[in-house]
């Protein structure tokens, strides 16, 4: 459900919390995702407003990397509006309560695959611009999911084509930031079983 009408930032007020707590206590995998952290926490001192798209400085969103269940495949979008594979992921939305729902909630709705799993700890930060509200920034925080054995995707309204790819053969053109997730991706399916977000 596109967040379209304006909403009461009031309504992020959980999220924002959320991604707050979460960002705070996270290690970065890289120096460049330390920089994105800390610039996506003083973002978040605007307070929960940060979380909507209405807020033209720039505002969170989440996504994901759906790894297959052997970690030998990736699942990216060929995104309808920008032309690049990409991650599946996107804007925050008032029903969202945490960053790993949202991303989860994205990465199924954009994926068509029922029983993802989700590690709840982010795999990168990554800042950059965008065209909402006539030019912004994403603060996109990134996770790592897991699809259930055999499963089949379907084709969102935001994708022109969804496609599995090794992780080492990925298609182009590919969106700047997404080869950065596969390594810290693989390294969250290797360090513990992906399992059931809250």
């Amino acid at each position: 459900m596109p967040d379209t009408a304006i909403t009461d930032p009031t309504t992020y007020t959980a999220l924002h919390a959320d991604a707050t707590a979460l960002l705070d206590g996270w290690q970065p995998t890289s120096p460049a995702a330390a920089l994105a952290r800390d610039r996506t926490l003083r973002l978040l001192d605007a307070g929960p407003v940060a979380m909507s798209r209405q807020h033209r400085p720039g505002h969170i969103t989440a996504s994901a990397l759906v790894l297959d269940s052997t970690g030998s495949r990736v699942l990216l979008c060929l995104h309808a509006k920008f032309g690049r594979w990409v991650q599946l992921g996107g804007h925050c939305e008032p029903v969202d309560q945490t960053l790993v729902a949202a991303a989860l909630r994205e990465a199924t709705e954009e994926s068509g695959i029922a029983g993802l799993r989700i590690d709840p700890v982010p795999i990168d930060v990554d800042v950059h611009p965008v065209q909402c509200q006539g030019g912004s920034l994403h603060h996109d925080v990134r996770f790592a999911v897991v699809a259930p054995p055999a499963a089949v995707e379907q084709v969102s309204d935001e994708a022109e084509e969804l496609g599995w790819f090794a992780p080492d053969h990925l298609p182009e053109p590919l969106a700047g930031g997404t080869v950065q997730l596969v390594a810290p991706a693989l390294a969250a399916l290797r360090r513990s079983p992906l399992r059931l977000a809250p």
